[in-house]
């Protein structure tokens, strides 16, 4: 596997535009047509789900990995894991509502979707017909992580192995910087002003060490969060955030291959959350990262890479007739719509 190269905090800071005081501080906000200019990439492709323009990438050939990120987040969290699996497979990420290039989805009357679990549901399922993914590997962080085992568990057959890191779904506290959103003065004052530093420390907090963050990793979170419409359906959105609800005991009828991977230091979700993933799953594996945060793959992915690369080489137990039907499936659907 091919060395991985981080970019110097140094070079990043002295290529990014600066930005204004009111921009700072949160008054205005980042549009989405500057956005698609700065964060799409190669293989970027937009396909309409839900009425929304969703970004996507799609790169490489083999067995398909759809990587799902988690909240405030965007698929370029994957990117270095993602430069690496594309060598031996097809790997789809994508950017969540309302997060990343996509931004919220929007009713007929243009007014902000909220996103909860069951929109979540129709969004994944429709994205996934879409491309035409008949079967494929999860691999899930977080919010990615809850969605991903979800689907696993309602649509038997369609999901080859599972890979959940650091992943939501059982009850929990929220962190601050999310639970902020719970109070109705800052879902009201947001929108209008929220200063960077406090989304700069929300980032600092996903790392189990701050130091790893480079500058443009730093300033892309903050103009993702600062996005047109962003902290609208933020704060929409957390307070549906009740994993109470949640029916983890679902996913001890899973019967698919799954890596549990976890940073000791996450401060957004219990590490003791890796064990409940891991007992309930049967068979799942789990390794737990010293020293790493609530992004392992972002801050470290050339742990990660050794552990997936690991997985996926795996032999897969009576799997072999249902991974080549949906091979076939995925590639005879290959032709995915785009914008």
């Amino acid at each position: 596997m091919a060395s991985i190269e981080s970019t110097s905090p140094a070079s990043a800071s002295a290529s990014l535009p600066r930005r204004s005081v009111a921009a700072r501080l949160g008054i205005t906000s980042v549009s989405r047509d500057e956005l698609r200019r700065r964060y799409t990439q190669t293989g970027s492709r937009f396909v309409q789900i839900m009425g929304t323009d969703v970004h996507y990438v799609d790169e490489g050939q083999g067995d398909t990995l759809v990587m799902i990120h988690g909240f405030a987040a965007s698929l370029h969290t994957w990117n270095r894991v993602a430069d690496e699996l594309k060598r031996t497979h097809r790997v789809i990420r994508l950017d969540l509502p309302p997060f990343g290039v996509t931004g919220p989805l929007r009713s007929s009357r243009g007014e902000i979707e909220t996103m909860n679990l069951p929109t979540y549901r129709r969004f994944i399922d429709t994205f996934m017909q879409a491309l035409g993914i008949g079967r494929a590997t999860l691999i899930g962080n977080s919010l990615g992580g809850l969605i991903s085992w979800d689907y696993a568990v309602r649509h038997r057959g369609a999901v080859e192995r599972l890979v959940l890191i650091d992943s939501a779904g059982f009850p929990m506290k929220l962190p601050i910087y999310i639970d902020l959103f719970n109070h109705a003065l800052v879902r009201m004052s947001s929108p209008w002003w929220l200063p960077e530093p406090i989304i700069r420390s929300a980032v600092r907090n996903v790392y189990g060490d701050p130091r790893k963050l480079d500058a443009l990793t730093l300033r892309r979170y903050v103009d993702f969060f600062h996005a047109e419409g962003a902290r609208a359906a933020i704060g929409k959105m957390v307070p549906t955030l009740d994993f109470k609800e949640v029916d983890t005991d679902s996913l001890r009828t899973l019967d698919v291959p799954t890596l549990v991977l976890w940073g000791a230091k996450d401060r957004w979700i219990p590490p003791a959350h890796a064990n409940e993933f891991a007992s309930r799953i049967p068979g799942a594996q789990s390794v737990m990262y010293a020293g790493l945060g609530h992004i392992p793959m972002e801050e470290a992915p050339e742990h990660v890479l050794a552990d997936l690369d690991a997985f996926l080489r795996m032999p897969v137990a009576n799997a072999a007739m249902g991974a080549a039907v949906g091979a076939a499936v995925n590639a005879a659907n290959r032709r995915a719509p785009t914008v």
